[in-house]
């Protein structure tokens, strides 16, 4: 059994249809870019999920990403800095939207990993700022079934490093495996709920009040990975059900 296997049963038009990362990421540029330009004067706006950073400071980072893939660039996306940002949150915005057309055409003809990353990383970033900016979640985004796929991977890695026993997790219309061998315990839960406890925005304390068929302490380790560490307190609630 392979540390990270998924099975979900879509069916056409359901949550869980997996759209072409490139459409993913556009559809975050566009909701962030109506989120912000909703809100005049949010650039000083803390974010809570990402400590020491403001609004502006996000939105550089999300642009200096998108330069590194639509150059094709190589290296680690979760280590690029972020764009100057002399422009303003307008000219940061402006700019972003001036890559889609070289962004898609490198997601769409060389397509791998790192494209899942930056599509990933942008809906992240997206959920960030709805938090810090008291907007709404979307329950049908288009990039939660890439991006958890994505996510209990490299969780899946992390409960293999550490030793730990496999973890079924499932959500409404998908399960996937984490893990090594048959599961020793499963986590249930809103898809949100799953995707932000994965990628560091949930306490462990939220994460062991998640819906766990066994004592969850084992894996809790498990949720530090990759460039993800929780929060030591909370620092967004739970989606409502």
């Amino acid at each position: 059994m392979s540390t990270y296997q998924r099975n979900a049963e879509a069916t056409p038009g359901s949550l869980w249809d997996r759209a072409p990362d490139h459409l993913a990421y556009r559809g975050s540029r566009e909701n962030i870019t109506a989120l912000l330009g909703d809100r005049p004067g949010v650039a000083g706006v803390a974010v809570p999920a990402c400590p020491d950073w403001t609004v502006l400071d996000l939105v550089g980072h999300l642009l200096e990403v998108c330069r590194t893939v639509a150059a094709d660039a190589p290296g680690n996306l979760w280590e690029v800095p972020h764009a100057d940002s002399g422009d303003g949150l307008d000219g940061l915005l402006a700019e972003w939207a001036r890559l889609d057309a070289p962004v898609e055409r490198v997601l769409t003809e060389s397509p791998q990993l790192r494209h899942t990353m930056l599509m990933m990383d942008a809906f992240t970033h997206e959920m960030d700022l709805r938090a810090a900016l008291g907007a709404e979640v979307l329950p049908d985004h288009p990039s939660y079934p890439s991006s958890l796929d994505l996510v209990v991977r490299g969780f899946a890695n992390a409960v293999r490093t550490l030793g730990l026993p496999a973890l079924r997790i499932e959500a409404p219309g998908a399960e996937w495996l984490a893990g090594d061998g048959e599961p020793a315990a499963v986590l249930r839960g809103h898809r949100h709920d799953l995707l932000r406890s994965l990628t560091g925005r949930r306490s462990l304390d939220q994460i062991a009040e998640l819906a766990w068929s066994d004592a969850p302490q084992a894996w809790l380790p498990a949720f530090t990975w990759g460039p993800f560490r929780p929060p030591a307190r909370p620092v967004e609630a739970a989606a409502e059900r």
